[in-house]
């Protein structure tokens, strides 16, 4: 799909949608307890549904109607279950674990970019816990045997996801288990959701010296009802539109004392705004393509530094961050970990591909905001990975564009 945007401000007021790091975790949670929980889920989009589904898969019985999931936890392994992961990086890595800890002979199918995603060093740690991991095709992983507890070691620079995959799975094993971090925590926000949904699950296992000690033979305890926050990830687009439009447009549904890192968009868009900002992405790479965006028209030099795990995001985000700039008559100078951006008062126009990738697909439709010319993104249709609904909302507050179906 292909969408022309014509330069327009946007004005007015936007619920945030759903947060879908959240909501992943409420429904993991849900399906291991105790009892059915009732989750608030105001909005869905392709990555939601996935788990669901994979859940859905492992035997757990979950309806969507009406705003909210009603999810019966798993009582029996189906014979041979197949996951399909879609492109969810989260699910995969949440669920991987939790399907080893089951003991369940089981596929899971992967889309896109994912069978590229690294999964090293948390595969070798199942390996060598028991599991029995095979690449029968590049985009489907076999996975046999049964976890055992013990001692666990990951690296903790690398995805906070494997973490969060082994805290949700070591409660289901019959024994206690240690989680040993090494090296420098990355996305420690995203770790602190998935700790808060266990709390509210009724277990505790907190951080405490560089080690989590999860207790086993755990089943979660269901709070009967809980609620999936706004997500400030997909709400960064309409804070930085913002700041392009001269303050019209207002986001409702966030929590200013989320545990999500994103929350920091706000603050990070005021020290862009200011000139000559150093942004540490280290906490917050899935902002850097719409800060980006406000970099490249904002007079000075923005340079965004540890950003290198963008390279293995759903596109080399660095890349694709500097091609959509670039297109659009912007200064950047890519970097092996990070960008250099010399911002100018507006952009040219022209013509972007999303490169099958939701945040750089949202960011050209905030970035035509700031152009002289109209930009035609290939690829629009990526947007329903996080936010199916986003060119509605783009249209409602009054931004100009046509979808047009590619042959």
């Amino acid at each position: 799909m292909t969408a022309v945007i014509h330069p327009s401000p946007l004005a007015g007021t936007i619920p945030a949608i759903a947060s879908k790091s959240q909501a992943h975790r409420l429904l993991i949670c849900a399906a291991l307890a105790d009892r059915p929980t009732t989750i608030a889920c105001p909005t869905l989009s392709a990555d939601i549904s996935a788990t669901a589904d994979c859940l859905r898969a492992l035997g757990a019985d979950i309806i969507y109607d009406n705003g909210q999931f009603t999810v019966r936890p798993i009582q029996a392994l189906p014979a041979r279950p197949m996951l399909d992961c879609g492109e969810s990086g989260s699910t995969l890595r949440f669920l991987l674990p939790v399907v080893c800890a089951l003991g369940a002979s089981a596929q899971i199918r992967m889309h896109g970019r994912l069978p590229q995603r690294p999964l090293s060093p948390l595969w070798e740690e199942l390996e060598r816990h028991g599991a029995r991991l095979t690449r029968p095709q590049p985009d489907v992983i076999a996975v046999e045997g049964a976890l055992t507890p013990g001692e666990y070691t990951i690296a903790a620079n690398i995805s906070s996801q494997f973490i969060s995959g082994l805290l949700f799975a070591l409660p289901l094993l019959d024994r206690d288990s240690v989680i040993r971090l090494t090296g420098k925590l990355e996305s420690a926000s995203y770790l602190r959701m998935t700790v808060g949904a266990l709390e509210l699950f009724g277990l505790r296992c907190p951080l405490e010296g560089g080690a989590f000690a999860v207790p086993g033979g755990r089943r979660l305890l269901s709070p009967g009802t809980a609620r999936v926050e706004g997500d400030w990830s997909n709400a960064a687009f309409w804070v930085v539109a913002d700041k392009l439009t001269g303050g019209t447009l207002t986001v409702t549904g966030l929590d200013p004392d989320s545990p999500q890192g994103d929350r920091a968009v706000r603050d990070l868009a005021e020290q862009i705004r200011a000139g000559g900002a150093v942004v540490d992405c280290q906490n917050v790479p899935d902002l850097v393509p719409v800060l980006s965006v406000l970099a490249a028209v904002t007079p000075g030099v923005t340079r965004f530094a540890n950003a290198g795990r963008l390279r293995i995001k759903e596109s080399d985000r660095l890349a694709t961050v500097a091609d959509l700039l670039t297109g659009l008559g912007g200064q950047v100078e890519e970097l092996p970990e990070g960008l250099v951006i010399t911002g100018r008062e507006r952009l040219s126009g022209g013509e972007a591909d999303s490169a099958g990738d939701h945040r750089i697909a949202m960011s050209a439709a905030v970035a035509a905001i700031a152009c002289d010319g109209p930009v035609i993104l290939h690829g629009a249709q990526a947007v329903a990975k996080s936010y199916p609904g986003f060119w509605d909302d783009y249209r409602r507050l009054g931004g100009k564009v046509t979808l047009e179906e590619q042959p």
